[in-house]
């Protein structure tokens, strides 16, 4: 399987933005490629988002040229964990239906697969993101805030992907600013040493459209991530 696995240090990381970049500038370089979210949640409580960015599937879909369900096949309305709102729904997430849907996506294309929330959010009771990722085998690239407290998550992160033995080939901050403070470029420093990880930096992105996601996807090594 050939393809990227996107977590976050948390809910509201960026890592749909970093995502949907990825996938706009491989679709743009004509990388046949294609995204998946295991299970999206929160369908039925999206707010309206001021500045135009929709939810997660339409922004992946719209990235590379895909239908939002079939991005997001286990959906979801309340927005919670996914073992509780399949709960609430009176269901039981399938880890193994999970990584045949993946499997299936990748099939003639690279995948970009976001995760759901962090790495350690519950899939089911005994079942995590990361080890969702643990059995994709995919390479990790961790989405990260530049502000305060970014340290302190992404290590954390860092080392429950690296105890799970999973493949992490960067960290990237987002949103960068374009004259970063003295807080934002400590944190970059400081999170690519003590965590011994390349640490890459994704731009303010204005909006949600393809061309704009693909020059800011453009500036991450997303070719040497691949392998």
């Amino acid at each position: 399987m050939r393809g990227l696995f996107v977590t976050g240090t948390d809910t509201g990381a960026g890592k749909s933005v970093v995502s949907a970049a990825l996938l706009a500038a491989m679709s743009a370089a004509g990388e046949p490629v294609r995204a998946h979210k295991p299970v999206l949640t929160g369908l039925l409580e999206e707010p309206a988002d001021p500045a135009g960015w929709p939810p997660d599937d339409e922004l992946l879909a719209g990235a590379c040229g895909m239908r939002p369900e079939d991005v997001a096949p286990l959906r979801y309305g309340p927005a919670v964990s996914p073992h509780l709102a399949a709960e609430l729904a009176g269901e039981r997430i399938d880890p193994g239906r999970l990584l045949a849907a993946a499997r299936e996506a990748a099939v003639g294309h690279t995948l970009v697969v976001e995760g759901v929330g962090g790495l350690l959010v519950p899939l089911t009771v005994d079942c995590s993101v990361c080890d969702l990722a643990a059995e994709l085998g995919l390479p990790v690239v961790i989405a990260a805030r530049p502000g305060l407290g970014t340290i302190n998550h992404t290590l954390l992160t860092l080392r429950a992907a690296r105890a799970a033995d999973l493949d992490v080939r960067a960290v990237v901050l987002t949103p960068w600013p374009t004259d970063p403070s003295t807080l934002e470029r400590s944190n970059r420093e400081t999170i690519a040493g003590r965590g011994v990880v390349d640490v890459q930096c994704l731009p303010h992105v204005p909006g949600p459209g393809r061309d704009e996601l693909a020059r800011a996807g453009e500036t991450l090594p997303w070719r040497s991530w691949l392998g």
